[in-house]
């Protein structure tokens, strides 16, 4: 284990690289951190830490630079994550304010996340099957047609026309109406199925056959989930601006984030948005993509994980103000969905 005096060397040399891209010399240590010790003491120190493996000189007579391991112990001993400022803030509200429905919210996410960090931002749409249902309603289009609309907790609408066996009266379409909210409101939707396909026992015999169109309909509606392969990316020409970050050529980068498959793995389990993963460099779980660094966390109302959000980046990235941005970005789509 490093002692405080080591630690706070480290920390400095990550500090100062993922400023200035140049490596870092003790000398540079000494004149721009407030050290406590002597540029022989930084020295020993600075031989030290690449003994163990957090540093690397990568030119002879050059300074060091954070190896994978260094931003990881870096990132583990974070005593604090930047605060986002008030401006920053107000423009996140500003702009999650305004979106429509679940797709917008979506859309807007990728490109505010892309935006504050100057990184490739991944969203994934909300997933269905996590969500809850928030209402359930009936419209009588014709006689013997009816629109049956789901309405979930993410705001996502699902829709179907459904063609009765014969005309339907309006006193059982709202009868229905109302069991169907009592049964399923609430309700994740898996659970929703269950208490969909037991409620059309509960109805009188001569309402069943109808009943039972109107919930297969709907299970169909609960069923249908075309999220969890929908993933959106935004920023990837950001990525231009670091092309010597990465130890291979930038194009099998590239063509990584066109799988939406590889973007699922990258993002990982949703977990709650106070809890944000951070992977570095060997532990992102592709070859192509070791030469980066994923920092993602889950979203979703009530701090209720539904899908996860992040970003992709090099290594040499300033983890405190991105691991703050996926954080509040998290929160703030978790309540505009909510809100929804």
């Amino acid at each position: 284990m490093l002692d405080e005096r080591k630690l706070a060397v480290l920390r400095a040399i990550v500090e100062d690289y993922v400023s200035t891209r140049e490596p870092v010399g003790s000398k540079a240590l000494v004149e721009r951190h407030s050290l406590g010790v002597s540029p022989a003491t930084v020295r020993n120190d600075m031989a030290a830490l690449e003994e163990d493996g957090f540093i690397a000189q990568p030119h002879t007579s050059a300074g060091r630079v954070p190896t994978d391991k260094g931003y990881r112990l870096f990132v583990d001993r974070l005593t604090s994550v930047r605060p986002l400022s008030v401006p920053e803030r107000r423009a996140i509200t500003t702009f999650l304010d305004g979106a429509v429905d679940v797709d917008d919210v979506v859309q807007r996410s990728v490109r505010l996340l892309a935006q504050m960090t100057r990184q490739v931002a991944i969203v994934q749409y909300p997933t269905l099957t996590r969500s809850t249902v928030r209402h359930v309603e009936l419209v009588t289009m014709a006689p013997s047609r009816l629109l049956a609309v789901l309405i979930t907790s993410t705001g996502r609408v699902e829709q179907r026309v459904v063609e009765m066996p014969g005309p339907v009266s309006d006193v059982l379409v709202a009868d229905l109406r109302a069991r169907l909210n009592t049964a399923t409101l609430g309700q994740r939707l898996p659970e929703a199925v269950e208490r969909l396909t037991e409620l059309a026992e509960t109805v009188p015999v001569h309402d069943r056959p109808a009943v039972a169109v109107v919930i297969s309909a709907l299970v169909e509606a609960f069923s249908d989930d075309r999220s969890d392969e929908r993933v959106l990316v935004g920023g990837t020409a950001n990525l231009a601006r670091f092309g010597d970050d990465f130890d291979r050529s930038i194009r099998p980068l590239l063509e990584a984030l066109e799988e939406h498959v590889v973007l699922l793995q990258l993002l990982g389990e949703a977990t709650g948005p106070d809890a944000v993963t951070v992977r570095i460099g060997s532990e992102v779980p592709l070859r192509e993509l070791t030469s980066t660094s994923v920092v993602a966390s889950g979203y979703g109302p009530d701090g209720d994980p539904l899908a996860t959000l992040g970003i992709v980046g090099p290594t040499r990235m300033d983890y405190p103000g991105t691991i703050a941005a996926v954080r509040a970005v998290a929160r703030y789509v978790g309540r505009a969905l909510a809100d929804g």
